[in-house]
């Protein structure tokens, strides 16, 4: 039998990314198969929903949705870690993995869809890849076809008129801190990728492929574009850090992504779904957001509240998380 992993996926799917760079991290044999085309077929008997990624195991078994498949991989082969030996730091590379999939998400979709320079070129390299042997012509109309879907979509993240301001000030501002963490530092937690890295790299990543948000990372994080480039091919250059090297910078990360924005948006999410809402409105840093819930966060969001009653000892882990701004929400 063959060792062999099939990832099919799309390089403009952060959550693609996400599993193709893990999968090269650890040294998994494995071929990435950009989904359609000639392997439609294969993919549909292997997929249960429409969505990338699709691992396809050595034994002929099908896993979906990225954080789910990384789980699973790295269970079969936990060496070398993504996870700190520290349960404090592994949690919070836990958090910072939810984080990136779902709040790093509304910065990516909103820069790929706000602009018509950056909804022409994503339309256009979409089209591309997903019917390569189209005619010019072709390939206009369905890349016009392509961006009046998306743009049609950019509810889902949150993207509106009135919260795109707010949108783009916040990764802005994520982006200084995170170019200030990484500043002498190979990955989040030291000197090996993360969990979180895998996460959050798969949405900067693809921002960096777009054009605004490329040049104002270009422009203004030069430690983030190093970090970027690093994990496309991520290679161990040492070890984790301890909480009290990694504090000065990622404190400000927990507490201003984490504590004022993540938090209070996924509760606000949850409770929607719960009532049930066709929208709701919360308060970040004083600005009012409103959206329509997500419905698959609400799930992950208990997966983070049972990753985080699982830590046997949190006694160093719940002080992080109150300064945050983050345990009271994790309780439940």
């Amino acid at each position: 039998m063959s060792n062999l992993y099939r990832i099919f996926g799309a390089e403009m799917s952060p959550y693609s990314v996400k599993v193709r760079s893990y999968a090269r991290y650890k040294g998994l044999p494995h071929q990435w198969l950009n989904r359609g085309g000639d392997n439609a077929a294969e993919y549909a008997k292997y997929a249960k929903v429409a969505i990338v990624p699709l691992v396809v195991t050595p034994e002929g078994e099908g896993i979906q949705d990225s954080t789910p498949i990384i789980e699973r991989l790295e269970a079969l082969q936990p060496e070398p870690s993504i996870h700190p030996s520290d349960p404090a730091l592994r949690f919070l590379s836990a958090l910072l993995e939810e984080l990136g999939d779902e709040w790093g998400n509304k910065w990516m979709f909103h820069y790929r869809w706000r602009r018509e320079v950056d909804r022409v070129a994503s339309a256009g390299r979409l089209a591309l890849a997903m019917n390569p042997t189209l005619d010019e012509a072709g390939q206009a109309a369905f890349a016009r076809q392509i961006s009046d879907r998306m743009v049609g979509r950019v509810w889902f993240v949150g993207s509106s008129d009135a919260t795109a301001p707010f949108i783009e000030e916040t990764f802005q501002r994520a982006l200084a801190q995170l170019d200030a963490h990484l500043a002498g530092r190979a990955f989040l937690f030291g000197a090996r990728p993360s969990f979180a890295d895998f996460a959050l790299w798969g949405q900067i990543y693809n921002m960096w492929t777009d054009p605004t948000p490329c040049a104002i990372i270009e422009a203004r994080a030069q430690n983030v574009l190093a970090w970027v480039q690093r994990m496309l091919w991520p290679v161990a250059q040492g070890e984790f850090e301890m909480w009290r090297t990694l504090e000065p910078t990622l404190m400000p990360i927990l507490h201003d992504w984490a504590g004022e924005l993540f938090m209070p948006w996924t509760l606000a999410n949850a409770a929607a779904l719960s009532r049930p809402e066709e929208e709701f409105a919360v308060t970040l840093r004083g600005f009012k957001w409103t959206q329509k819930p997500q419905k698959y966060h609400a799930k992950s969001l208990e997966a983070l509240r049972a990753k985080y009653k699982a830590v046997a000892d949190r006694a160093g882990l719940d002080p992080i998380l109150q300064k945050a701004g983050v345990r009271a929400g994790l309780e439940g």
